[in-house]
């Protein structure tokens, strides 16, 4: 299980289809649940380091990086760096993460470096959610971050095959669940680059619902121009533009992410 308390939710922004809007997600999600009040710590794990630019840290502010943290050579704590969102920290990627499946080769517990690292975190209580954005594939990365995880939140792009990418994801979900992580779970479906002026939208919206029913999201995040351009500012969309219908849509998806957790620690109270 993760090295957590209760009082930490730690998901994983998965899925192994590129261009879902995944990072997007990570960067609006973390800065929208900071906006209604959490404490919130994103960790980049895809070396491409998107979400790290996206947040506006450049090169020169990634001292330490998650590779760091991996290969045993910094704690945790010393590769967070804050954003400009107020309650709203990064640890940063780097290339050199690219390599850290060669690097720890046979090393003990390669899997859970990441579980090892996170583990100080539950009895700090500096945050209430970790987000962990995961590269476009089934690596060590993607599973060190799965067996550090709570629970994972899958980015759903709403186009042709989009279900086929779907059915792998569950397919590793179930592998990691079977062989490192017995706990995890599916946190929720969030449908994504909706276009309410395309009918396979729907059409996909429709049938994802039928299959997986209250495990998608009500709320559906709509293809947006401000959203597609706030990266190239360093910003999320929500600082970048607020009254756009992409970081409405945002907001409105943090707080149906808060009261699902609520929901699920009132579920476990009653159950003890």
């Amino acid at each position: 299980m993760p090295a957590t308390d209760r009082s930490l939710r730690v998901l994983v922004v998965a899925n192994q289809k590129g261009g879902v809007g995944k990072t997007t997600t990570a960067i609006n999600l973390g800065t929208a649940l900071a906006a209604v009040g959490e404490r919130v710590l994103l960790i980049d794990s895809d070396p491409q380091g998107n979400a790290s630019t996206g947040l506006g840290v450049g090169r020169a502010q990634r001292r330490h990086t998650l590779y760091d943290v991996l290969m045993g050579e910094k704690p945790l704590a010393d590769a967070v760096v804050r954003t400009t969102v107020p309650g709203l920290d990064l640890t940063p990627s780097d290339p050199d993460l690219s390599g850290v499946e060669l690097e720890l080769g046979r090393e003990a517990r390669r899997s859970f470096k990441l579980r090892d690292a996170l583990a100080p975190l539950g009895a700090s209580g500096a945050y209430s959610y970790v987000l962990i954005d995961c590269p476009p594939s089934l690596n060590l990365l993607t599973v060190n971050a799965m067996a550090a995880a709570d629970a994972v939140l899958v980015p759903l792009q709403c186009e042709f095959f989009a279900l086929e990418g779907l059915t792998q994801l569950m397919r590793t979900i179930d592998l990691v669940r079977g062989s490192l992580n017995p706990g995890l779970e599916l946190q929720g479906i969030v449908l994504t680059m909706f276009d309410r002026r395309n009918s396979l939208s729907g059409q996909v919206e429709g049938d994802v619902r039928a299959h997986f029913g209250d495990t998608v999201y009500q709320t559906v995040i709509p293809r947006n121009v401000r959203v597609s351009e706030a990266p190239s500012f360093g910003k999320p969309a929500l600082v970048y533009d607020l009254k756009c219908a992409g970081s409405q849509a945002y907001l409105k998806l943090a707080r149906e992410v808060v009261l699902r957790e609520r929901r699920r620690r009132a579920k476990q109270l009653e159950a003890t």
